[in-house]
């Protein structure tokens, strides 16, 4: 398809550099089949909800992978995105082209790196040098990766520290947050407890590349990004015996979306999963794992609001966000929601 029919027109006013406070008091737009759209706030959620139906988050835990540098005199920004091993990630690199294999960056702090090989991402290879383990050190010279739709108007400071963290980060490795998950509170969860609303938990490490832009004329020509995802054998037997008493799974957010429809089989049953994806949802996929979606509001000509479009159709989808921008809902990782359920 085109990916100029995913595109739209959004103000630079929509885009929310803060998040709502508190957190479950973000809008939301449920958009629910046919129906008209309905303008609510995310702790209506325990009565948009059936007794039966389980949310199912992500666990990941965002790290401070954004890392200012020098290489000689140059100045050298990194964003690392996928850990190789050890003492080994992929970065996305500010001033590339000054950096060649074998360099050291010295990103302050005591913590240094050498620069290896480019992958087929556009990324570089850094050896992290030294014996402390990689998280900290980021601990001591990192920054939290904000989106660059949000660090491109805003330092980052101590507050993204904990707003840009769900309540159920556990497993570090991200470097971008699973944000529909942020609109949740203790309170929120109890109150869905009590409407008999199930909650499970999954791990995908969000990468750096969830935000590279789509640079190709048509979907069939995108390279979609890797990213590793887990799902136990225990949580994937209780999701299956959900769905099988009439429980709806609603996926909160892509990440989590994605990773069950990756470890979904075409006869319905998700499986344990322990490996990389790059699942690439268009319009006309056939959406095996899940029955619905809670997600923040995405870029336009986007993976995501390709992905948003392929659950509830295109046009639906065009209408709903330009609801959205009309009636002054705040946009992507720290704005409103929606609930989405075909």
């Amino acid at each position: 398809m085109r990916v100029d029919l995913f595109d739209f027109e959004l103000p630079a006013e929509s885009i929310a550099l803060r998040p709502a406070s508190p957190r479950d008091a973000a809008r939301l737009l449920l958009v629910d089949g046919d129906r008209p759209f309905e303008d609510r706030i995310v702790r209506d959620l325990p009565s948009l909800l059936r007794a039966g139906d389980v949310l199912v988050f992500n666990d990941t835990k965002v790290i401070p992978a954004q890392l200012e540098g020098l290489r000689g005199q140059a100045r050298i920004g990194a964003t690392l995105h996928k850990r190789l091993g050890l003492r080994q990630w992929q970065a996305f690199l500010r001033n590339a082209k000054r950096v060649r294999e074998g360099d050291q960056i010295d990103f302050g702090a005591g913590v240094t790196a050498l620069a290896g090989p480019r992958d087929d991402d556009g990324g570089v290879t850094l050896t992290f040098e030294g014996d402390d383990p990689v998280e900290v050190l980021l601990e001591r010279a990192g920054r939290m990766p904000l989106p660059p739709y949000i660090a491109s108007k805003r330092p980052t400071d101590a507050r993204d520290r904990s707003d840009y963290q769900t309540m159920f980060a556990r497993e570090d490795g991200a470097v971008a947050a699973p944000t529909a998950a942020l609109h949740f509170t203790p309170d929120l969860m109890a109150a869905l407890a009590g409407a008999g609303v199930v909650s499970e938990t999954l791990t995908l490490h969000v990468g750096a590349g969830t935000f590279l832009p789509v640079k190709a004329e048509d979907t069939d020509d995108h390279r979609m990004h890797a990213e590793w995802g887990r799902i136990e054998q225990a949580t994937a037997d209780r999701l299956n015996a959900a769905r099988q008493a009439g429980g709806r799974l609603i996926a909160v957010g892509t990440t989590s979306l994605r990773l069950l429809e990756s470890a979904c089989g075409e006869d319905g049953v998700i499986r344990p999963f322990a490996d990389e994806t790059r699942i690439f949802i268009t319009p006309g996929y056939r959406f095996r794992a899940i029955d619905g979606l809670m997600t923040n509001f995405h870029l336009p000509r986007s993976t995501l609001f390709m992905l948003v479009s392929a659950l509830m159709g295109r046009e639906r989808m065009q209408a709903a966000y330009a609801h959205a921008i009309e009636s002054g809902y705040r946009f992507y990782s720290y704005g409103d929601s929606s609930l989405l359920l075909p």
